[in-house]
């Protein structure tokens, strides 16, 4: 489980910057902006997290309950909560009811990981699920072209096996992207620009977190 130091932001969209050399990079924008909630602990909850909360919800749109629990943090409703576990040592640097700030946490050149949900694309067939090529287009082929083929044996074990790549739902699933680099920050605006392609599209709420699989990259150099 990654816990290194990270926030919870909405991904703006795509542009492109150039570097010390004059060379583009294509980057994602993501913009923080999320607020402290309040604190899990080794003592009362068993772990160590921030909670995190993300954009504002409309009173009329949020319900009674709901709406007490944000009471007793102290804030108004917010669209999206979670979780972000981290050591002791790391939550205990952030205050209750403080925003949490991408120079607080990133620095460029930092690896991070990014995690969203990608964009659901209903039922599809294998040619788009899994880029299958398709049947032959000639020599008597009819009604075959965008096919899977095959998906049984024959006597032995005489069934189809589970995990063959067929038709059904596509997209709509939590993806993580390892290893990307942080390209620029910009504190003014909190905004955070991530060299390459983060996992959602725009204006989905998208964890961003320091490595997890990359040596020395997961945390920001005090």
């Amino acid at each position: 489980m990654n816990k290194n130091l990270g926030i919870v932001g909405i991904k703006v969209g795509m542009t492109q910057i150039f570097d010390a050399k004059g060379e583009v990079l294509r980057c994602t924008v993501v913009k923080g902006g999320g607020i402290i909630l309040g604190k899990r602990t080794l003592e009362k909850d068993g772990y160590s997290a921030l909670i995190v909360g993300v954009g504002e919800r409309k009173p009329i749109h949020t319900s009674k309950p709901l709406a007490g629990i944000f009471k007793k943090f102290g804030q108004s409703p917010k669209r999206v909560v979670r979780e972000l576990r981290v050591s002791p040592e790391d939550a205990a640097k952030f205050e209750v009811g403080a925003p949490l700030k991408v120079d607080q946490v990133f620095e460029e050149g930092q690896f991070v990981d990014a995690q969203g949900r990608t964009r659901g694309r209903g039922f599809t067939g294998v040619m788009r699920r899994w880029s299958f090529a398709g049947g032959v287009g000639s020599h008597g082929t009819h009604e075959y072209f965008r096919h899977g083929g095959s998906i049984g044996t024959n006597m032995t074990p005489g069934r189809t096996l589970p995990g063959v790549k067929m038709p059904g739902h596509y997209g709509d699933e939590m993806v993580t992207t390892h290893n990307l680099k942080v390209a620029k920050l910009l504190a003014e605006d909190d905004l955070v620009l991530i060299e390459g392609s983060v996992p959602g599209p725009r204006d989905m709420v998208v964890t961003i977190r320091g490595a997890n699989k990359k040596r020395n990259a997961g945390k920001k150099k005090s």
